[in-house]
């Protein structure tokens, strides 16, 4: 029987068993980046094809994809189980790469050893987005055979680096892809208790830039004074990119206000772990500056260590950018923005070298459609209150992707994630209650798309 009641009675008895195979996952360090051991992301991958096909599903591959200049992707599963004649399919995408550890010491505890403190999963990919493949399997176990719906899902092995082939891949294992509903397991919810559903999404765009101002270092006694370093001048060329409120102060880009959501200044620091003292940046709503406005970040800087330092003007400095784009903006337009901007604020005449990075569209998706009203419906079931809209400030760009694929897919952007995650960081952890809470939606959600309730 298939009624609200047994469907939480189930989910509540398979949950120690879904925890366990997400513990199972997290132990694969199944880091997609280059100058990790790419193995892994075949074990992790292997592993999610085990779990999906003791899930019930008949048909389950792992695939790759070459694009034209000679590029596999990292490997994905793909699986299926047909629905009933005439129901429709629904697509369940998650990803089982994650990001690198970074420091060890960082950690509370080892980033691939499972932790539990405090109702908290800890470890590298507890969150994301290993906890969004346990969403789906978790689903189908609670749901067996009374599934209505027909399914694939989709657990990619490469988001973490920005699934550079995704567009190849969509491309060629569509038929196997094509889908009525398409529900995406890698957002947040709005925070512990309260379920959200994500319409939108900043986009991204990257780059290096390289300031030179010696064509080898020299004594900085001997030329000190006439000739500054090139780590001086790169801060200089980034101290351009906000004003002095701190909004991006690159023209032309794309910048709204309308949000609908309030997010408490009070909430925002203690979520962050902002330090006492720190005056927020920018103008406008919070959830403004954070879904809605372009964001500029450094986030890697080539200098000179302080431990090997010595009297020396640095000839030449690099920096990694990331700027995260408003919702309509156009990736190619802000990185001609970005770049022009760059070479037009170089300090003293010295020389700023571009490199383009990767570029990622930005998402804005319809509120209210039957699968978002069905998603509430079930959000609110499992929850026991309304689900909130919010935007996310992050970037999923293989969702334009889709967009283009399926373009008569309605699209669920969803997760498992909440503040107090630390995605990308360290000590990830998944809320365990929050997440046996989302299978059950899914479950629901599933459900009642499949008409059984």
């Amino acid at each position: 029987m298939t009624d609200i009641d047994s469907l939480t009675r189930r989910t509540h008895e398979a949950f120690p068993a879904i925890r366990t195979d997400l513990e199972t996952l997290v132990r694969i360090p199944s880091v997609s980046a280059p100058a990790f051991d790419q193995d892994q992301i075949r074990a992790s991958a292997e592993a999610v094809a085990g779990l999906l096909r003791e899930a019930g599903m008949p048909q389950v591959d792992i695939l790759t994809a070459t694009t034209p200049d000679g590029d596999v992707s990292r490997p994905a599963v793909v699986a299926h189980r047909p629905g009933p004649a005439g129901a429709p399919t629904v697509l369940l995408y998650a990803h089982h790469d994650v990001q690198p550890p970074g420091p060890a010491e960082r950690w509370t505890g080892e980033p691939f050893t499972p932790q539990e403190r405090d109702g908290r999963l800890y470890g590298r990919g507890a969150a994301d987005d290993k906890a969004g493949i346990m969403a789906h399997v978790g689903a189908l176990r609670v749901l067996g055979d009374s599934l209505g719906v027909g399914v694939t899902v989709f657990a990619e092995g490469e988001e973490e680096i920005g699934s550079p082939t995704f567009a190849h891949f969509l491309a060629t294992h569509a038929d196997r892809l094509r889908a009525d509903v398409i529900v995406v397991a890698d957002s947040n919810n709005w925070k512990v208790g309260v379920p959200a559903l994500t319409t939108s999404l900043r986009g991204l765009v990257d780059c290096e830039v390289e300031v030179r101002v010696l064509d080898h270092a020299v004594h900085s006694g001997m030329f000190g004074g006439p000739v500054l370093d090139a780590v001086t001048l790169m801060a200089r060329l980034i101290a351009t990119l906000h004003d002095d409120a701190g909004d991006v102060a690159v023209e032309g880009l794309v910048r709204r206000d309308d949000v609908d959501v309030d997010y408490p200044e009070d909430d925002l620091r203690a979520d962050a772990g902002v330090v006492d003292g720190y005056r927020l940046a920018g103008r406008g709503p919070i959830t403004a500056r954070m879904w809605r406005k372009p964001a500029l970040s450094v986030i890697g800087l080539d200098a000179t260590a302080v431990a090997a330092a010595s009297n020396t003007l640095a000839p030449a400095c690099r920096a990694k950018l990331s700027l995260r784009t408003a919702p309509g903006q156009d990736p190619a337009e802000a990185e001609r923005l970005l770049h022009d901007h760059l070479r037009a604020h170089a300090p003293f005449g010295a020389q700023v070298t571009v490199t383009a990075g990767e570029r990622a569209q930005a998402f804005a998706g319809p509120a209210d459609t039957e699968a978002m009203r069905t998603a509430r419906w079930a959000f609110r079931q499992s929850w026991g209150r309304e689900p909130v809209d919010i935007g996310v400030g992050g970037s999923i760009p293989f969702i334009s992707d889709l967009k283009a694929v399926f373009p008569d897919a309605d699209i669920l952007v969803t997760g498992v994630e909440d503040p107090d995650s630390r995605a990308h960081s360290e000590d990830e952890s998944v809320h365990l209650a929050e997440l046996e809470k989302v299978v059950l939606a899914e479950a629901l959600l599933l459900a009642r798309l499949g008409g059984s309730l």
